[in-house]
Protein backbone atom coordinates (compact mmCIF):
# COMPACT_ATOMS: atom_id res chain seq x y z
CA UNK A 1 0.00 0.00 0.00
CA UNK A 2 1.59 3.28 -0.79
CA UNK A 3 0.15 6.66 1.03
CA UNK A 4 1.42 10.49 1.28
CA UNK A 5 2.97 10.82 4.55
CA UNK A 6 2.25 15.05 3.72
CA UNK A 7 -0.79 14.93 2.32
CA UNK A 8 -1.39 18.61 2.67
CA UNK A 9 1.47 19.25 0.25
CA UNK A 10 -0.89 18.81 -2.62
CA UNK A 11 -2.51 22.11 -2.35
CA UNK A 12 0.55 23.64 -3.62
CA UNK A 13 -0.61 22.33 -7.30
CA UNK A 14 -2.65 24.72 -8.28
CA UNK A 15 0.29 27.52 -7.16
CA UNK A 16 1.52 28.36 -10.62
CA UNK A 17 -1.93 29.27 -11.90
CA UNK A 18 -2.67 31.68 -8.64
CA UNK A 19 0.63 33.57 -9.67
CA UNK A 20 -0.07 33.61 -13.24
CA UNK A 21 -3.51 35.04 -12.11
CA UNK A 22 -2.33 37.77 -9.38
CA UNK A 23 0.82 38.25 -10.74
CA UNK A 24 1.46 41.08 -13.60
CA UNK A 25 3.08 39.75 -16.60
CA UNK A 26 6.67 41.02 -17.79
CA UNK A 27 7.06 44.33 -19.44
CA UNK A 28 10.01 44.90 -21.85
CA UNK A 29 10.44 47.83 -23.75
CA UNK A 30 12.46 47.51 -27.13
CA UNK A 31 14.03 49.78 -29.60
CA UNK A 32 11.85 49.85 -32.74
CA UNK A 33 13.40 51.21 -36.01
CA UNK A 34 11.18 53.79 -38.02
CA UNK A 35 11.13 52.79 -41.89
CA UNK A 36 10.07 55.33 -44.41
CA UNK A 37 8.88 52.90 -46.69
CA UNK A 38 7.25 50.11 -43.83
CA UNK A 39 4.29 49.89 -46.22
CA UNK A 40 6.06 48.34 -49.42
CA UNK A 41 8.08 46.27 -47.17
CA UNK A 42 4.32 44.84 -45.53
CA UNK A 43 3.12 44.26 -48.99
CA UNK A 44 6.08 43.01 -50.10
CA UNK A 45 5.61 40.20 -47.67
CA UNK A 46 2.44 39.66 -48.01
CA UNK A 47 1.17 40.26 -44.49
CA UNK A 48 -0.72 42.35 -42.07
CA UNK A 49 0.70 44.76 -39.96
CA UNK A 50 -0.01 45.01 -36.51
CA UNK A 51 0.41 47.75 -34.10
CA UNK A 52 0.92 47.60 -30.03
CA UNK A 53 3.06 44.94 -27.90
CA UNK A 54 3.84 41.50 -29.32
CA UNK A 55 3.22 38.72 -26.54
CA UNK A 56 5.35 36.11 -27.11
CA UNK A 57 3.72 32.71 -28.10
CA UNK A 58 4.03 30.00 -25.72
CA UNK A 59 4.47 26.49 -26.83
CA UNK A 60 1.80 23.98 -25.58
CA UNK A 61 4.17 21.42 -25.23
CA UNK A 62 6.36 23.42 -23.23
CA UNK A 63 3.87 24.36 -21.07
CA UNK A 64 2.59 20.66 -20.43
CA UNK A 65 5.94 19.69 -19.31
CA UNK A 66 6.64 22.56 -16.66
CA UNK A 67 3.78 21.65 -15.64
CA UNK A 68 4.67 18.49 -15.49
CA UNK A 69 7.60 19.06 -13.42
CA UNK A 70 5.79 21.07 -11.25
CA UNK A 71 3.11 17.48 -10.11
CA UNK A 72 6.54 15.66 -9.59
CA UNK A 73 8.03 17.85 -7.33
CA UNK A 74 4.72 18.71 -5.68
CA UNK A 75 4.29 15.00 -4.81
CA UNK A 76 7.73 14.29 -3.77
CA UNK A 77 7.37 17.07 -1.13
CA UNK A 78 4.36 15.08 -0.29
CA UNK A 79 6.47 12.20 0.72
CA UNK A 80 4.89 9.05 -0.93
CA UNK A 81 6.01 5.96 0.59
CA UNK A 82 5.03 2.37 0.78
CA UNK A 83 3.51 0.62 3.71
CA UNK A 84 3.99 -2.83 4.61
CA UNK A 85 0.70 -4.94 6.46
CA UNK A 86 0.95 -4.44 9.97
CA UNK A 87 3.42 -6.60 12.01
CA UNK A 88 2.80 -7.50 15.78
CA UNK A 89 5.81 -8.78 17.87
CA UNK A 90 5.00 -10.20 20.69
CA UNK A 91 7.27 -8.99 24.18
CA UNK A 92 6.98 -10.62 27.80
CA UNK A 93 6.06 -8.33 30.10
CA UNK A 94 8.30 -10.06 32.79
CA UNK A 95 11.80 -10.33 33.67
CA UNK A 96 13.04 -13.40 35.55
CA UNK A 97 17.20 -13.97 37.21
CA UNK A 98 18.46 -17.99 37.95
CA UNK A 99 20.43 -17.66 40.53
CA UNK A 100 22.31 -21.14 40.49
CA UNK A 101 24.48 -22.36 43.37
CA UNK A 102 28.29 -23.28 42.09
CA UNK A 103 29.16 -23.81 45.75
CA UNK A 104 32.00 -26.99 46.70
CA UNK A 105 28.97 -28.83 47.34
CA UNK A 106 27.00 -28.56 44.07
CA UNK A 107 30.18 -31.25 42.80
CA UNK A 108 28.41 -34.44 45.02
CA UNK A 109 27.46 -36.91 42.19
CA UNK A 110 23.99 -38.06 43.74
CA UNK A 111 21.36 -36.03 41.36
CA UNK A 112 19.64 -38.97 39.52
CA UNK A 113 19.53 -38.22 35.83
CA UNK A 114 17.33 -39.18 33.15
CA UNK A 115 18.69 -42.63 32.98
CA UNK A 116 18.19 -43.35 36.62
CA UNK A 117 22.67 -42.96 36.79
CA UNK A 118 23.63 -40.87 39.67
CA UNK A 119 25.44 -37.29 38.17
CA UNK A 120 27.01 -34.28 39.57
CA UNK A 121 24.31 -32.12 40.97
CA UNK A 122 25.60 -28.75 39.12
CA UNK A 123 25.40 -31.07 35.59
CA UNK A 124 21.80 -32.56 36.17
CA UNK A 125 20.75 -28.84 37.01
CA UNK A 126 22.13 -27.02 33.66
CA UNK A 127 20.55 -29.75 31.91
CA UNK A 128 17.11 -28.98 33.05
CA UNK A 129 18.19 -24.95 32.43
CA UNK A 130 19.37 -25.34 29.56
CA UNK A 131 15.38 -26.89 28.74
CA UNK A 132 13.86 -24.85 30.64
CA UNK A 133 15.80 -21.59 28.40
CA UNK A 134 14.43 -23.03 25.47
CA UNK A 135 10.59 -22.54 26.33
CA UNK A 136 11.34 -18.72 27.25
CA UNK A 137 11.56 -16.98 24.20
CA UNK A 138 10.66 -13.47 24.19
CA UNK A 139 11.46 -13.37 27.88
CA UNK A 140 14.40 -11.52 29.20
CA UNK A 141 16.52 -13.43 31.44
CA UNK A 142 19.62 -13.07 33.73
CA UNK A 143 21.89 -15.37 35.32
CA UNK A 144 23.59 -15.09 38.95
CA UNK A 145 26.01 -18.18 40.10
CA UNK A 146 27.29 -18.10 43.47
CA UNK A 147 29.22 -19.58 46.01
CA UNK A 148 31.68 -17.87 48.58
CA UNK A 149 30.47 -14.93 46.02
CA UNK A 150 27.69 -14.15 43.95
CA UNK A 151 27.96 -13.01 40.30
CA UNK A 152 26.40 -11.46 37.54
CA UNK A 153 26.74 -13.98 34.68
CA UNK A 154 24.67 -12.89 32.37
CA UNK A 155 22.59 -9.51 32.54
CA UNK A 156 18.91 -9.29 31.95
CA UNK A 157 19.19 -10.08 28.61
CA UNK A 158 16.86 -11.71 25.69
CA UNK A 159 19.66 -13.32 23.58
CA UNK A 160 19.27 -16.61 25.59
CA UNK A 161 21.29 -18.31 22.98
CA UNK A 162 24.41 -16.75 24.84
CA UNK A 163 22.99 -17.01 28.15
CA UNK A 164 22.88 -20.59 27.52
CA UNK A 165 26.47 -21.39 26.27
CA UNK A 166 27.44 -19.09 29.62
CA UNK A 167 25.62 -21.67 31.92
CA UNK A 168 27.23 -24.26 30.02
CA UNK A 169 31.28 -22.68 30.41
CA UNK A 170 30.03 -22.67 34.44
CA UNK A 171 31.73 -25.08 36.95
CA UNK A 172 31.84 -25.54 41.13
CA UNK A 173 33.77 -23.68 42.79
CA UNK A 174 34.53 -21.18 40.45
CA UNK A 175 32.80 -18.45 42.85
CA UNK A 176 34.19 -20.08 45.94
CA UNK A 177 33.70 -23.07 47.92
CA UNK A 178 30.90 -21.73 50.27
CA UNK A 179 27.06 -20.39 49.77
CA UNK A 180 26.02 -16.58 49.98
CA UNK A 181 22.79 -17.27 49.87
CA UNK A 182 21.83 -14.06 50.76
CA UNK A 183 24.35 -11.55 48.81
CA UNK A 184 23.13 -13.80 45.50
CA UNK A 185 19.28 -12.49 46.33
CA UNK A 186 20.46 -9.12 46.86
CA UNK A 187 22.50 -8.72 43.59
CA UNK A 188 19.49 -10.63 42.15
CA UNK A 189 17.50 -7.01 43.49
CA UNK A 190 19.92 -4.93 41.85
CA UNK A 191 19.76 -6.18 38.51
CA UNK A 192 15.75 -5.69 39.27
CA UNK A 193 16.25 -2.41 39.96
CA UNK A 194 17.91 -1.86 36.65
CA UNK A 195 14.21 -2.50 34.95
CA UNK A 196 11.00 -0.97 34.78
CA UNK A 197 9.15 -4.14 34.38
CA UNK A 198 6.18 -4.87 37.07
CA UNK A 199 6.55 -8.21 37.07
CA UNK A 200 9.65 -9.50 38.67
CA UNK A 201 10.63 -13.45 39.28
CA UNK A 202 13.82 -15.00 41.04
CA UNK A 203 14.56 -18.39 40.43
CA UNK A 204 17.00 -19.53 43.42
CA UNK A 205 18.31 -23.12 43.31
CA UNK A 206 20.65 -23.70 46.25
CA UNK A 207 21.91 -27.37 47.78
CA UNK A 208 23.54 -25.88 50.78
CA UNK A 209 23.02 -23.80 53.90
CA UNK A 210 23.69 -20.38 53.80
CA UNK A 211 27.49 -20.51 54.85
CA UNK A 212 28.75 -16.96 53.79
CA UNK A 213 26.19 -14.25 53.06
CA UNK A 214 27.23 -10.28 54.14
CA UNK A 215 23.69 -10.12 54.34
CA UNK A 216 21.14 -12.55 55.76
CA UNK A 217 18.78 -14.31 53.31
CA UNK A 218 15.61 -13.27 55.39
CA UNK A 219 16.39 -9.45 55.51
CA UNK A 220 17.33 -10.10 51.51
CA UNK A 221 14.45 -11.73 51.01
CA UNK A 222 12.21 -8.63 52.83
CA UNK A 223 13.72 -6.25 50.57
CA UNK A 224 13.04 -8.45 47.81
CA UNK A 225 9.85 -8.40 48.94
CA UNK A 226 9.04 -4.55 48.95
CA UNK A 227 10.60 -4.33 45.28
CA UNK A 228 8.11 -6.35 43.85
CA UNK A 229 10.30 -9.48 43.29
CA UNK A 230 8.75 -12.87 43.79
CA UNK A 231 11.05 -15.52 45.19
CA UNK A 232 10.87 -19.31 44.11
CA UNK A 233 13.36 -21.51 45.69
CA UNK A 234 14.02 -24.91 44.55
CA UNK A 235 16.48 -27.64 46.88
CA UNK A 236 18.49 -29.57 44.90
CA UNK A 237 20.47 -31.39 47.89
CA UNK A 238 19.87 -33.05 50.45
CA UNK A 239 17.91 -32.05 53.58
CA UNK A 240 19.21 -35.29 55.61
CA UNK A 241 22.61 -34.44 55.28
CA UNK A 242 25.47 -32.52 57.03
CA UNK A 243 27.47 -29.45 57.10
CA UNK A 244 27.35 -27.82 54.16
CA UNK A 245 25.84 -30.12 51.86
CA UNK A 246 22.70 -30.36 53.92
CA UNK A 247 19.31 -28.01 52.38
CA UNK A 248 18.51 -25.81 55.00
CA UNK A 249 14.90 -26.34 54.04
CA UNK A 250 13.70 -23.79 56.62
CA UNK A 251 15.59 -20.88 55.27
CA UNK A 252 14.39 -21.55 51.37
CA UNK A 253 10.94 -21.63 52.59
CA UNK A 254 11.12 -18.59 54.60
CA UNK A 255 12.56 -17.03 51.67
CA UNK A 256 9.97 -17.98 49.38
CA UNK A 257 6.72 -17.14 52.04
CA UNK A 258 8.41 -14.12 52.33
CA UNK A 259 8.09 -12.64 49.07
CA UNK A 260 4.90 -14.50 48.31
CA UNK A 261 6.47 -16.96 46.11
CA UNK A 262 7.03 -21.16 46.21
CA UNK A 263 8.91 -23.42 47.74
CA UNK A 264 10.02 -26.81 45.86
CA UNK A 265 12.39 -29.56 46.03
CA UNK A 266 13.77 -31.49 43.25
CA UNK A 267 15.35 -34.48 44.07
CA UNK A 268 16.04 -35.93 40.55
CA UNK A 269 15.69 -34.24 36.73
CA UNK A 270 11.76 -35.08 36.74
CA UNK A 271 11.01 -33.38 39.59
CA UNK A 272 13.05 -30.38 38.48
CA UNK A 273 11.26 -30.43 35.33
CA UNK A 274 8.12 -30.53 37.17
CA UNK A 275 8.77 -27.41 39.34
CA UNK A 276 9.82 -25.21 35.96
CA UNK A 277 6.02 -26.13 34.75
CA UNK A 278 4.45 -24.68 37.74
CA UNK A 279 6.00 -21.55 36.82
CA UNK A 280 4.18 -19.97 34.63
CA UNK A 281 1.24 -21.42 37.39
CA UNK A 282 2.53 -19.28 40.13
CA UNK A 283 3.66 -16.71 38.23
CA UNK A 284 1.52 -16.53 34.81
CA UNK A 285 3.48 -14.73 31.75
CA UNK A 286 2.41 -11.58 30.78
CA UNK A 287 3.08 -10.73 27.32
CA UNK A 288 2.53 -7.09 25.74
CA UNK A 289 2.39 -6.48 21.81
CA UNK A 290 3.70 -4.13 19.59
CA UNK A 291 2.13 -3.42 16.38
CA UNK A 292 4.43 -0.94 13.56
CA UNK A 293 4.30 -0.87 9.80
CA UNK A 294 7.53 -0.78 7.85
CA UNK A 295 7.64 2.03 5.76
CA UNK A 296 9.71 2.98 2.95
CA UNK A 297 10.45 6.23 1.22
CA UNK A 298 9.06 6.31 -2.38
CA UNK A 299 9.96 10.54 -2.71
CA UNK A 300 13.16 9.81 -4.69
CA UNK A 301 11.56 8.38 -8.01
CA UNK A 302 9.07 11.70 -8.14
CA UNK A 303 12.10 14.09 -7.28
CA UNK A 304 13.99 12.28 -9.88
CA UNK A 305 11.57 12.44 -12.68
CA UNK A 306 11.47 15.99 -12.22
CA UNK A 307 15.24 16.96 -12.30
CA UNK A 308 15.29 14.19 -15.22
CA UNK A 309 12.34 16.20 -17.16
CA UNK A 310 13.43 19.71 -16.10
CA UNK A 311 16.83 19.03 -17.72
CA UNK A 312 14.96 17.91 -20.71
CA UNK A 313 12.95 21.49 -21.07
CA UNK A 314 16.34 23.27 -20.65
CA UNK A 315 18.19 21.65 -23.50
CA UNK A 316 15.13 22.17 -25.47
CA UNK A 317 14.62 25.69 -24.65
CA UNK A 318 18.37 26.27 -25.28
CA UNK A 319 18.54 24.06 -28.46
CA UNK A 320 15.05 26.42 -29.97
CA UNK A 321 17.19 29.23 -28.95
CA UNK A 322 20.18 28.42 -31.28
CA UNK A 323 18.17 27.77 -34.02
CA UNK A 324 15.61 29.97 -34.40
CA UNK A 325 14.60 28.96 -37.42
CA UNK A 326 13.98 25.12 -36.78
CA UNK A 327 10.19 24.73 -36.70
CA UNK A 328 9.08 25.57 -39.70
CA UNK A 329 5.81 24.77 -38.86
CA UNK A 330 5.22 27.52 -37.17
CA UNK A 331 3.08 30.51 -38.97
CA UNK A 332 5.07 33.51 -39.38
CA UNK A 333 5.20 36.49 -37.26
CA UNK A 334 3.49 39.64 -38.42
CA UNK A 335 5.87 42.50 -37.93
CA UNK A 336 4.61 45.34 -35.96
CA UNK A 337 4.61 48.88 -36.58
CA UNK A 338 7.08 50.92 -35.19
CA UNK A 339 5.04 53.94 -32.72
CA UNK A 340 7.02 56.53 -31.40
Amino acid sequence: MIELALPLALLLVPLPLLVLWLVPAHREHLIALRLPFFQRLVEAAGVKAASGAEVPRRRRLLLIAGALVWVLIVLALAHPQRVSEPITQDSAARDLILAVDISGSMDEKDFPGTDSEPEQRLAGVKSVIADFLKQREGERLALIVFGTRAFVQAPLTEDLDTLEALLAQTEVGMAGPHTALGDAIGLAIRQFDASDIEQRLLILLSDGADTGSRMSPINAAGIAADRGVRIVTIAVGDPQGSGENRVDVETLEAIANTTDGAFFTAADQQALDAVYDQIDDLAPRKTESLSYRQRESLAHWPLGAAVVLALGLLLAVTWRSRHPGANTTAPPTPPRRSVR
